[in-house]
């Protein structure tokens, strides 16, 4: 409590009142700890006769997913953490997400989405149909984001470093949802993060309510008539929550607040705290609406501070898109093999930038390596249309406008990359498929030797019986390895060995 600043202090006493001391008391209180299942992989009845964990946690209201664990739980050193089953994540933020109602078939945008949490929260829930487009503006934690992005297993996103703004003009009011999970002062996570209650003076609330009004400007252009946008922070300030909505709808008057009805434990908003001058420009019935948005505070629940708006804009209900196109036909000169030397070169840049380093441009076609490696590795429906950046195969899951312009991280799934006339898979491909996707796989419990040897990176000796090897193929090629049945990584065989294929940076230390 020494860290927090005294000039928050004085004004949480000025808001709070007669409820600063037990909000007070909350500093002294232990943390709550959460994790969030993955849909993609498993639900809630399968993880508890899996895992003895399932047996200590307790449900998060809020999130559908969500649980309470202990402290000594360590969930994130288990190897199910390591296969994606669930994600490590404050309870409290699960909360925005839950309020998008996303359904299969959405178009959603992520607008600051790193490091994930949020973005594989959503993919949850579209259940692998329609996209997440998940952007931040920080390139160095674009790499974050699309690590978890892969180890949650999901196909239908696609990853840009851009700022709001330059996403404006491909994506003009293509998005059924978005969510702005906004930068702020971080006032909610001072309980959890010393470092924010020590940065506050300099992240400070009016410098953080300039960028939230850009960043709700330049979302509410990119929102489909009729569509849900989210507006959320891990502050108290008013400044940059109830505030920061009414001086949105003063220039909005196509979205309203939609009023959410929360479970216990969640407060209303707090339209008395605005600018008297903004409440009555905006007119009684506008300004009350206000308290229909949510506030999160942890002397009240079990969770760190949090603030959440629903707003919807005006138009024809929305409706999931259940069946998106492939890439329109301008879209395919990207697999053509004879593509120009100038888009090449440049595409190549974009590969490396996509994988933080050098990348080689295979004289193979990328596509025709991936198709022959899908064809004999796999059994995937081969329909999927593919692009290739340089020598990088992705697979995008539905139509998306040109992205020429952006600075694409991933435009899809991440499959491989053609070298020396050969495909080699990528760990997002193994993380995103099921165990019967693959011709060969062998899967280990959590406890045993094999896999812990196998995620500090080490070589593995197998019989060919162990194996689960497809009808017609052989035993030697690429083997998707698994704990209980959920993917971790490639290995591959070769007369008895099995190479671990597990990416460096996916290791367990």
């Amino acid at each position: 409590m020494g860290n927090i600043p005294a000039k928050f202090l004085a004004k949480m006493k000025n808001l709070l009142q007669a409820e600063y001391d037990n909000f007070m008391s909350s500093y002294e209180w232990p943390r709550v700890y959460g994790l969030r299942l993955n849909p993609l992989k498993i639900d809630a009845d399968q993880w508890k006769q899996l895992s003895p964990m399932g047996e200590n946690v307790r449900p998060v209201p809020w999130a559908t997913e969500g649980y309470y664990y202990k402290e000594d739980e360590r969930p994130g050193k288990h190897p199910h953490y390591h296969a994606g089953l669930y994600y490590i994540q404050e309870p409290s933020a699960m909360l925005p997400v839950e309020l998008l109602d996303v359904r299969p078939g959405h178009r959603v945008l992520d607008l600051c989405a790193a490091p994930g949490g949020k973005t594989t929260q959503i993919a949850g829930k579209l259940k692998g149909e329609g996209v997440i487009v998940s952007n931040d503006n920080a390139a160095e934690r674009t790499k974050a984001l699309a690590k978890n992005i892969e180890l949650s297993g999901v196909r239908n996103a696609a990853v840009l470093n851009e700022e709001p703004p330059a996403l404006v003009p491909a994506f003009r009011e293509w998005f059924d949802r978005i969510l702005v999970d906004a930068p702020c002062s971080g006032e909610g996570m001072f309980r959890k993060d010393e470092g924010m209650a020590a940065s506050w003076e300099k992240h400070s609330v009016e410098r953080c309510t300039i960028m939230q009004r850009d960043i709700l400007e330049n979302a509410s252009a990119m929102l489909a008539p009729g569509g849900l946008l989210v507006y959320s922070t891990c502050t108290f300030s008013p400044e940059e929550n109830e505030s920061q909505i009414a001086d949105f709808l003063l220039r909005h008057p196509e979205f309203r607040v939609e009023e959410v009805r929360p479970p216990g434990g969640i407060s209303p908003g707090r339209p008395e705290w605005i600018d008297a001058a903004a409440s009555r420009e905006l007119g009684a019935d506008t300004t009350a609406s206000l308290a229909g948005t949510v506030r999160l505070w942890p002397h009240l629940l079990e969770g760190e501070g949090h603030y959440a708006a629903v707003l919807r804009k005006s138009g024809e209900t929305d409706s999931p898109r259940a069946s998106l196109a492939i890439y329109e036909e301008t879209q395919k000169e990207i697999v053509t093999p004879a593509v120009k030397r100038k888009k090449d070169k440049k595409r190549t840049e974009e590969a490396r930038h996509a994988r933080g380093g050098k990348s080689a441009v295979s004289e193979d076609d990328p596509i025709s390596a991936w198709r022959k490696f899908a064809a004999e590795e796999l059994q995937l429906d081969e329909s999927a249309e593919a692009i290739h950046y340089g020598s990088i195969v992705y697979v995008p899951s539905v139509q998306l406008p040109s992205l020429d312009r952006l600075r694409v991280v991933r435009p899809g799934w991440y499959v491989g990359e053609a070298k020396k006339g050969r495909f080699v898979p990528s760990q997002a491909l193994a993380m995103g498929l099921k165990r019967a996707e693959s011709k060969r796989s062998i899967s280990w419990n959590a406890e045993s030797e094999e896999i812990q040897r196998y995620l500090k990176g080490e070589t593995l000796f197998v019989r060919p019986e162990e194996m689960d090897i497809a009808q017609g193929a052989a035993a030697k090629g690429y083997v998707l390895v698994c704990v209980d049945g959920y993917p971790l990584g490639w290995g591959k065989y070769v007369d008895g060995m099995l190479k671990n294929e597990l990416s460096s940076g996916w290791r367990q230390i």
